[in-house]
């Protein structure tokens, strides 16, 4: 009973470590029956099953993305009328937009070009400079206050899942490296192997070697068939 474990595909080492483990816990094979190979063989494939498909990272990048996205927009927004209305000689209140303007400027004005971390740190100083009683008079005057208060938000919730992210993504890279608990698994399942191929000319144990290795089979069938499919795939590219 040989097969390359280390060819088989992360998914394929899986459905054949279930099968065989599911096999032996049939209660069809009395001489498997407690045996401390499939005690430990079973601990590895569920630490494997727990991780092998993991993403590297938490998925979070799209929310963030989008929040970071929301903020740039009600951060321009705001500039952009500030900008506009400073430059209206007739306009009511013009100096405060002047004054806001140069708030704006004193932080960047290019602030949401900025790397996620730049930003955040430039975007919170803006914000509470903003918030100082004499400014936040002159987005009153301008009625922006509820535009100031949809960038505070958007700024505030990009923080909260940013932080998100960054405590997924921390926990991920903190669990064993799924390389490492596939090489456990390999091992077991070796193990395994190794003692139904050792028994299998012993009396009940016949059965069991003959089921277990037609598993083995169907696995190895499926790698193989994947090498010959990207050999046929290869072929017809280099026709």
């Amino acid at each position: 009973m040989k097969i390359a474990l280390t060819k088989l595909s992360t998914k394929d080492l899986a459905t054949l470590a279930q099968r065989i483990i599911s096999n032996a816990q049939s209660g069809k094979y009395p001489a498997i029956a407690n045996h401390p190979l499939i005690a430990a063989l079973q601990s590895s494939y569920t630490e494997y099953d727990r991780v092998y498909a993991k993403q590297s990272y938490s998925g979070k990048g799209k929310d963030v993305a989008t929040a970071d996205h929301e903020r740039d927009i009600a951060y321009s927004t705001l500039k952009a009328f500030l900008n506009g209305y400073r430059k209206l000689p007739s306009a009511a209140n013009r100096q405060a937009a002047e004054d806001l303007y140069t708030v704006f400027k004193t932080f960047g004005l290019d602030l949401d070009r900025l790397s996620y971390s730049s930003q955040t740190a430039q975007m919170g100083k803006l914000i509470e400079r903003l918030e100082i009683p004499d400014n936040t008079q002159k987005i009153a005057l301008l009625s922006l206050t509820a535009a100031f208060a949809e960038m505070k938000s958007k700024h505030v919730y990009f923080e909260e899942i940013f932080a998100d992210q960054a405590e997924a993504n921390a926990g991920l890279r903190q669990m064993t490296s799924a390389s490492a608990i596939r090489k456990d698994l390999e091992k077991h399942l070796k193990s395994y192997l190794n003692l139904l191929t050792a028994m299998k000319d012993v009396t009940g144990w016949e059965l069991f070697y003959s089921d277990t290795n037609e598993l083995v089979k169907a696995a190895k069938n499926s790698y193989q068939q994947k090498i010959g499919s990207e050999a046929k795939t290869g072929s017809s590219g280099n026709a």
